[in-house]
């Protein structure tokens, strides 16, 4: 059984004054009839009718790109069967100590240099496929994703964005905290065996994963150029690599802003909100986040997604593409 867990991507509309009760009522059909009066009368605009008559519905916006949300080590503890963990930090750290039944599926592994030269390029579609159904994980398949967000630069992050472009329709959960949490709690960690994992068999039931993907959630070289004018760039590297050059147009929070503490939590909606807004990003309008090659970017990615913000981009190929790609 999964447990159920508040996701942070979820509407809040309750705080729309005299439309609160819509959110609040038990019966959809009439909150919808409501709307739709609404609608026709045009007492409102008609962008506000579409979030209210999604919070009536659940019908997710375009912008949450899939049901991701964070779990916490107790919750993860207490059901560890209920869900397929992935480990987000290199491989040989996976191997020193994991979370029994863990899986190390590091961006290290699962990026190449492609026809162009361009390093840390994602796999295809077909090929990280094959590696999630040789896990025995399919599109529906409940995932907990973690890393240290540290060693991994934000590798967690990046596993959360490649399972929503994949189209991931299960529910994606961030350990909060990561390893770090679950060993402040006390909780037991398992080194590297030849053996699979405890309780968990790779592909034992022969498990396809069939992609979906959303391409919306990544952005070409040349798209990025042709719509720079209309797009807000976040540089997500370290202070050192902006300025030895960095994308036209682009402001700098270095991917660690978007965590706190020891534990390396992610930043919560205010403190995103205060971090964009501090360095002049309006998240009501387009943002596209970068890196070298989309690792540490993806973290912030799926900050802003955490966040519940209007939906943000990953420039996958980073400034290594860029730099290829766009005389």
């Amino acid at each position: 059984m999964i447990p159920q867990i508040i996701n942070r991507r979820g509407m809040d509309l309750e705080r729309s004054g005299s439309m609160a009760s819509l959110v609040k009522s038990k019966n959809t059909a009439t909150g919808i009839r409501t709307l739709i009066g609404l609608l026709s009368l045009r007492r409102l605009p008609a962008m506000v009718i579409v979030l209210m008559f999604a919070a009536v519905t659940r019908v997710p916006l375009v912008c949450q790109a899939s049901d991701l949300g964070l779990i916490n080590a107790l919750e993860l503890k207490q059901n560890t069967a209920g869900w397929m963990i992935l480990d987000g930090r290199p491989e040989n750290a996976w191997k020193t100590n994991h979370i029994p039944g863990s899986f190390s599926f590091s961006w290290e592994t699962h990026t190449h240099t492609d026809e162009n030269g361009i390093q840390f390029r994602i796999l295809s579609q077909d090929r990280l496929a094959e590696a999630l159904g040789n896990l025995g994980i399919s599109r529906d398949t409940p995932v907990v994703v973690y890393g240290d967000a540290d060693k991994s630069w934000g590798g967690e992050g990046w596993i959360c964005w490649m399972l929503g472009w994949l189209g991931h329709s299960g529910p994606i959960r961030l350990l909060s905290g990561g390893v770090q949490a679950w060993e402040r709690n006390g909780f037991v960690l398992e080194s590297y065996s030849r053996h699979t994992p405890a309780g968990k068999k790779k592909n034992e039931a022969g498990t396809v994963y069939v992609p979906i993907l959303h391409h919306e959630l990544n952005i070409s070289a040349k798209a990025l150029f042709k719509e720079k004018e209309k797009i807000q760039l976040v540089d997500t590297r370290s202070i050192r690599e902006w300025f030895f050059g960095h994308l036209p147009g682009a402001v700098h929070i270095p991917w660690k802003k978007f965590i706190n503490g020891v534990d390396h939590t992610p930043l919560d909606r205010l403190e995103t909100l205060q971090l964009l807004k501090k360095h002049g990003i309006n998240p009501e309008k387009p943002v596209v986040y970068y890196c070298t090659g989309g690792i540490r970017s993806a973290y912030a990615w799926m900050v802003h997604e955490l966040s519940e913000l209007p939906m943000a981009r990953n420039f996958e190929g980073g400034t290594e593409a860029w730099d290829t790609l766009i005389p």
